[in-house]
């Protein structure tokens, strides 16, 4: 018996350590980058973004130009003081008098508009670095899922294993009158329920696969590759909380975003102000008498900015808009702060209880099971000890990977937080 006992523990010892079977190359989800990778080029979401940032930055340039000029022609005295008929030919008329007017904004409202537009176009991209960072964490946390699943599946198939050898030896056993029957009908009411938690598994494998291909903007049935490994996580060194404050600060696409609308507020509020003052329009204007221009007339008109009570209304407008925009901002950053402060405390909280389960939990139970066995075999201990003995294998087993998985999902909310990956 000792030869099938280190059989039987070779087999659990080697739970979840099976190698990822080979995959397609081009088939994207053996690892992040390449799921990033088909998501940046094909996600809709993304792509939509990318289109407003372009239609932003194209409305800089007609926010600061000249309106376009006007022109007009009026025709006098069309009977020539009943003279004839009434016509419409510039020859036959009185005079025609002909007007190119051009609207002049107040010096520096142009030069406001176009930075106006110029922070709205920023404000646009900094929405799609923000919309990219929330997909890119999506399909890292959905990653970390799914590669939980995968290595949680292949540890409740080598515990079924482990529970149809370990029937075998309740049978033998049974047959030479050392154990009762019970034995092997525990070890099959085991097999059946690692059935079912197989089975449980693979749904929930199958809507992580439809969740990860909308993501990709795929359809749901479409292949993915198994994930081969988790990523690494940084070195501890690299998590300072003061250092990531800074650059928190500094690239958030969100705080980015609204520091644009606060600089747009700024510059609205300058435009709003300057409305004091008028606006102008320049024309000339020939007259044509006949079939010759005899006179020209220089045409100079201005709006009077009287409706105070409306501008200083609109004045508080912009006021109060601008102080909105920088409340706003000073509220981002406190909740973005508080939640880079809780995901770096859960990631050293998963780290430690991985070591944890790696250094204590898996060792000890490795060892009670060890133990239990050899009680079984001997006769010292009953089935249902040994079976105990087991689960706490697979309990630490369990650990370990939702530990990992837990610290990639901290890591992947710590880098939509920052802005980049670290």
């Amino acid at each position: 018996m000792n030869g099938f006992r280190r059989g039987l523990f070779l087999a659990l010892a080697a739970v979840c350590w099976n190698a990822a079977p080979a995959a397609d190359e081009t088939t994207p989800g053996r690892s992040v980058d390449s799921l990033l990778a088909y998501a940046r080029e094909h996600n809709p979401e993304i792509a939509a973004l990318r289109f407003e940032a372009d239609a932003a930055g194209e409305r800089v340039v007609p926010a600061g130009a000249l309106p376009d000029p006007k022109f007009r022609t009026e025709f006098r005295d069309l009977t020539r003081m009943g003279e004839q008929r009434a016509t419409l030919s510039p020859s036959q008329v009185g005079s025609t008098k002909y007007l190119l007017m051009q609207d002049l904004p107040w010096y520096g409202k142009r030069e406001l508009r176009r930075e106006i537009a110029e922070q709205e176009a920023e404000g646009a991209r900094g929405r799609v670095r923000g919309a990219w960072n929330e997909v890119a964490a999506r399909i890292k946390a959905t990653y970390a899922q799914l590669f939980y699943v995968q290595r949680d599946a292949e540890l409740a198939q080598e515990i079924l294993d482990l529970m149809a050898r370990l029937e075998r030896v309740a049978q033998a056993r049974y047959a030479g009158g050392l154990a009762a029957q019970q034995d092997a009908i525990r070890a099959q009411v085991e097999q059946s329920a690692m059935r079912n938690e197989l089975l449980l598994l693979e749904n929930e494998r199958h809507h992580l696969r439809m969740r990860m291909n909308a993501l990709l903007a795929r359809p749901a049935d479409a292949a993915l590759a198994e994930p081969a490994a988790a990523r690494p996580l940084p070195a501890p060194a690299r998590l300072d909380r003061a250092a990531l404050e800074d650059r928190l600060r500094a690239q958030n696409p969100q705080l980015f975003a609204d520091e644009s609308r606060i600089r747009a507020a700024e510059k609205n509020r300058e435009l709003t102000y300057r409305n004091r003052y008028p606006d102008f329009a320049v024309g000339v204007s020939p007259i044509q008498y006949q079939s010759a221009v005899r006179e020209w007339e220089l045409m100079v008109e201005m709006n009077i900015p009287l409706q105070q009570s409306s501008r200083r209304a609109q004045e508080r407008e912009s006021e109060a808009l601008l102080a909105a925009a920088r409340a706003r901002r000073e509220a981002t950053t406190w909740q973005l702060l508080a939640e880079l402060a809780e995901n770096l405390g859960g990631l050293e909280t998963a780290r430690r209880s991985e070591l944890l389960a790696a250094n204590q939990l898996l060792p000890q139970a490795e060892t009670a099971f060890r133990a239990a066995l050899a009680g079984y075999e001997n006769g010292k201990v009953d089935f249902a000890t040994l079976l105990d003995a087991q689960r706490q294998i697979r309990q630490a087993r369990r650990s370990l990977l939702k530990a990992q998985v837990e610290a990639q999902m901290r890591l992947a909310d710590i880098e939509r937080l920052l802005g980049e990956d670290l």
